[in-house]
């Protein structure tokens, strides 16, 4: 389905919570994708909680931070998810390591493929109204693959789905900032390499304490190794400079300076 088929089916009058049920209700089960991000933690627990049969299947691999994969267990446990933790395997696609502009692309038809192959039933995904406006070559492997968007067909934002979060009791949740996998930090062009990873969830988790409020990414660039800090935690780089250039001098990487956090900025279309 194309991304404007799903906004012509997106309902503009109702809450977002009705409108999501409304959509839910069209199926007799799901295989919900969670990543442990708002969105496809939001659409499990709603659904769950809403008697229909879910299972939720989560992928655990280098580009997924251990926190995430926490955060989706304890969850798990509170709300008594039928909870599968599988590998990918996208780290054996060389067209995933060699990280193309669409790479993506590929990463999404591993996970998809391996979800299809737990489960029969219909695979669902945290997509929201505001993915559609991005360059997400992840909704064409969702697309080949029958995948379905819940929260898009209702006509939800992001923050709808935070409002609705919090009705759900997911505090927490609610305020979680975007994170998108690790891979997204390596400019495109440098192949994915799980020590790569490992040092950029590393820097991230010990900066974070230093300039609290989520807008910190650290990169992987043909440059070296950049941090970008949002608006509001540019007042404390005097001191996340001092502690990334020593964690860049230690793991023997070229510590390439601070700037302004740039959505996207790690991906160069060829």
């Amino acid at each position: 389905m194309s991304d404007a088929a799903l906004m012509e089916r997106a309902p503009a009058t109702d809450r977002p919570g009705d409108a999501l049920a409304r959509v839910l209700d069209r199926f007799p089960a799901l295989a919900v994708a969670v990543s442990g991000g708002v969105d496809s933690m939001t659409l499990a627990t709603f659904a769950h909680r809403r008697g229909m049969p879910v299972t939720v299947i989560h992928a655990v691999s280098p580009a997924v931070p251990a926190e995430a994969t926490a955060r989706v267990r304890r969850l798990a446990a509170v709300e008594g998810w039928d909870l599968l933790v599988t590998g990918t395997g996208e780290f054996d696609d060389p067209r995933y390591r060699d990280n193309p502009a669409n790479r993506c692309y590929f990463c999404k038809t591993n996970l998809y493929d391996r979800i299809a192959g737990l489960t029969e039933r219909p695979i669902a995904s945290g997509a929201n109204l505001d993915d559609l406006g991005d360059y997400r070559p992840g909704l064409i492997a969702a697309a080949e693959r029958k995948v379905v968007h819940p929260m898009v067909e209702a006509g939800m934002s992001k923050r709808d789905v935070r409002a609705l979060a919090r009705s759900l009791g997911l505090t927490d949740i609610a305020e979680l900032p975007a994170q998108p996998c690790l891979a997204s930090r390596v400019e495109t062009g440098i192949a994915i390499d799980a020590g790569d990873l490992a040092f950029v969830e590393k820097v991230e988790t010990l900066l974070a304490a230093l300039a609290p409020g989520g807008t910190l990414r650290c990169r992987i660039t043909h440059q070296g190794v950049v941090v970008e800090l949002g608006e509001a935690e540019m007042a404390h780089a005097e001191a996340v400079e001092a502690v990334a250039q020593r964690l860049c001098t230690e793991a023997g990487r070229v510590y390439a300076g601070t700037r302004a956090y740039r959505r996207g900025a790690m991906f160069v279309r060829t």
